[in-house]
């Protein structure tokens, strides 16, 4: 039923088969070094890949994007297994995996309730600066095995308060296979890229330096990897610790399904081909849960990869299993090609991720832009380095869409008209605007146009301030396609403060919706079903009724009006 997926209708043998050998390729040293760099060792980050790519290709919604660790999910991996490992040293790697898989269960979720397309609504600002506090962390938790050391207990501020001491204590031997591994990533040759990723480069060429320069012993190496299938990670939760699960849970699912649709679109822009983002969120939030299941890591679209793929004439999700299957041969029965890889290499080759993460086309132009989302961006990285992923991104949200709000308000305020005679600015016929003129300023002619939202009802609440001075309101709804609550709670108060100076209202609302917000909240019951007219001329009309006689201009040679 699988390959019944009409994603899998391209098929393209050739192209997915290079496809997918050649993502294998670039997934195999990027596997390695997430795994080493989240504390989980180096066969969780190739189970990773293994299982997420493989489920995430065979149930998500895109024909050719390609799964697996990433940087961000690695970072936030990281911060959950240090938590749980401190907390029960015994249990710590089995409650991390469950968060895994709670993470998958919550993307799942998500696809199932169709809020895919809802998941990347964030103010670019905001993404950029999680994106590059990421990049920052990363950075950091590297510092420790690029210098030849293990990585110090509390993560970002542990490293942090350690540098002094990892600096005078440096291994120079480990420092320099980092510093030429970085070299390699940096200054390969741009037409070599197009036949081999400079990861791989990198790391088969310093690992073969490695051995030619130092004794197997004298440095850290990645050791024997176990061959064979993954054990099972049955799920663990700690009571006391159950909160602090569920909030990683959501920050990981929450962050992979962002990194996930973000790629996406960029797939569906090579290759003119849009994805199902709902089904997409279902298969990672599968990929995720077999993967923790197994105690492999969490993945997520991987740009890289998928560029990769795509470029190299993939046009199914065929490559992504092949991709998969290249990999878990490679952990069955060659495991111990990866013995004599250096830890300083890995270190390398992440530190060099998370500087490819970091945002430069933003930070570069940062001081160009508006003051605003400048600062929101800086404010999100700090917040995501040194307090917490999701209190920045939730924070970073809260604010831009504030000022967003603020800003179309002001728009918007513009507006809202309430005029006693005609006048240029709205949208009144000459038979209407002899009626309006005809009251002698009895009659106040309340328009809004636009949609209404909760930002312009102290607006409102300006305008409607003088209505004992008229008999009769007309407020003209025809041109609000959308009216929020807290917009018609400030028309009901409108409504009631005429009623209270016995002014009688009439209402001209044509659109269903702003009809139904009205209705909703009662005020067909406040007011007499004539209150609600057909056209914006008879409301008018109505008015002038309303009008005492002595306070009426009389009209000549207007034939709108007899």
């Amino acid at each position: 039923m699988v390959f019944a997926d009409s994603r899998f209708k391209d098929f393209n043998l050739v192209g997915d088969l290079f496809g997918g050998a050649t993502t294998a390729i670039v997934s195999l040293p990027l596997a390695l070094a997430f795994g080493v760099a989240s504390g989980a060792g180096a066969e969780a980050g190739l189970w990773g890949a293994i299982l997420v790519g493989m489920f995430a290709s065979l149930f998500g919604g895109s024909t050719s994007l390609i799964s697996e660790p990433t940087g961000p999910m690695t970072v936030v991996m990281t911060a959950v297994l240090t938590t749980m490992m401190a907390e029960h040293p015994d249990q710590g790697l089995a409650m991390g995996f469950t968060v895994v898989m709670m993470a998958g269960c919550f993307q799942i979720l998500l696809g199932k309730l169709r809020l895919g397309k809802y998941i990347t609504l964030m103010p670019y600002s905001v993404i950029s600066g999680f994106m590059s506090g990421i990049g920052v962390i990363l950075i950091i938790l590297q510092l420790a095995p690029f210098l030849g050391h293990t990585s110090p207990s509390g993560g970002v501020p542990g490293t942090l308060t350690a540098l002094p001491t990892l600096l005078k204590n440096m291994d120079f031997a480990e420092l320099f296979l980092g510093i030429a591994t970085l070299a390699v990533l940096f200054y390969i040759p741009k037409s070599w890229k197009k036949y081999v990723p400079p990861q791989l480069v990198a790391l088969v060429a310093i690992t073969l330096l490695s051995i030619i320069l130092f004794d197997t012993d004298s440095i850290r190496r990645i050791g024997e990897i176990p061959s064979g299938l993954p054990s099972i990670q049955w799920p663990t939760v700690s009571f006391d610790l159950l909160g602090t699960m569920i909030m990683d849970a959501l920050v990981l699912g929450t962050l992979g399904c962002i990194d996930t649709l973000l790629t996406a679109v960029i797939a569906d822009s090579l290759t003119r081909k849009e994805h199902d983002s709902n089904k997409e969120l279902v298969g990672q939030g599968m990929a995720n849960l077999l993967s923790g299941f197994f105690g492999g890591l969490p993945g997520a679209g991987a740009t890289m990869g998928t560029v990769v793929n795509i470029q190299t004439g993939a046009r199914s999700p065929i490559s992504g299993i092949i991709r998969a299957l290249i990999l878990l041969c490679i952990v069955l029965w060659a495991s111990e090609l990866t013995q004599p890889i250096p830890m300083a290499v890995l270190a390398g080759i992440a530190l060099y991720v998370g500087l490819n993460i970091l945002d430069w086309s933003f930070l570069k132009r940062a001081h160009k832009v508006a003051w605003s989302p400048t600062v929101i961006m800086y404010g999100v990285m700090i917040l995501t380095v040194f307090v917490d992923l999701m209190v920045a991104v939730g924070i970073g949200v809260f604010i831009a869409n504030i000022i967003t709000i603020e800003k179309l308000s002001r728009i918007q305020e513009g507006n809202i008209k309430s005029i006693s005679d005609a006048d240029d600015g709205v949208p009144l016929d000459k038979s209407e605007r002899a009626l309006l003129d005809q009251a002698a300023g009895r009659v106040l002619y309340f328009y809004l146009s636009g949609p209404m939202i909760f930002g312009v009802s102290r607006a409102i609440a300006r305008h409607h301030n003088a209505i004992t001075h008229y008999d009769a309101m007309v407020i003209d709804l025809s041109d609000v396609p959308m009216m929020d609550l807290t917009v018609g709670l400030a028309l009901e108060n409108v409504i009631k403060d005429a009623l209270e100076a016995e002014c009688e209202v009439y209402i001209f609302s044509p659109n269903e919706q702003t009809k139904e917000r009205l209705h909703k909240l009662g005020v067909n019951e406040q007011l007499p079903q004539s209150a609600f007219v057909d056209s914006r001329l008879i409301a008018l009309e109505k008015a002038l009724n309303c009008v005492e006689p002595n306070n009426q201009e009389p009209v000549t040679n207007t034939p709108e009006t007899t």
